[in-house]
């Protein structure tokens, strides 16, 4: 699990990002970027995603919610210069998550984490 502090755990943290209508998505994964990070000491805040709409169990959403968050940890120690480029992003999940592994949970989140950082790089609003 994150520590607290890098975890969205408010709804108006969730509100927030998605209201700024950033997003870039994958067959796997939707991610909804948050505005840039002005303190590079403050860390990004992640939150994780899925619905009911992808299954009725508790137990494969949750089950999901796992390989994303140790996709995402691992791409944060692969690759630490990206680490508190944004103050909070979302992972969402698409139902074609239900059936996979974790190499292709991580692939799906490294692509989209590429995907954002190419697309709002420039463009993301400071604080």
């Amino acid at each position: 699990m994150l520590p607290k502090d890098e975890r969205l755990t408010k709804n108006i943290e969730f509100v927030k990002t998605y209201n700024i209508k950033r997003s870039v998505s994958n067959s796997l994964l939707i991610l909804y970027v948050g505005q840039k990070n002005k303190n590079p000491q403050y860390p990004t805040k992640v939150g994780f995603v899925v619905g009911k709409k992808i299954h009725k169990k508790a137990t494969k959403r949750n089950r999901i919610k796992r390989h994303i968050r140790e996709a995402f940890k691992k791409y944060k120690i692969k690759h630490p210069e990206y680490n508190n480029y944004w103050y909070s992003i979302i992972f969402l999940a698409r139902n074609d998550s239900l059936d996979t592994d974790f190499n292709q949970v991580y692939n799906a989140v490294e692509n989209c984490i590429n995907k954002a950082l190419k697309r709002y790089s420039e463009h993301v609003k400071t604080q």
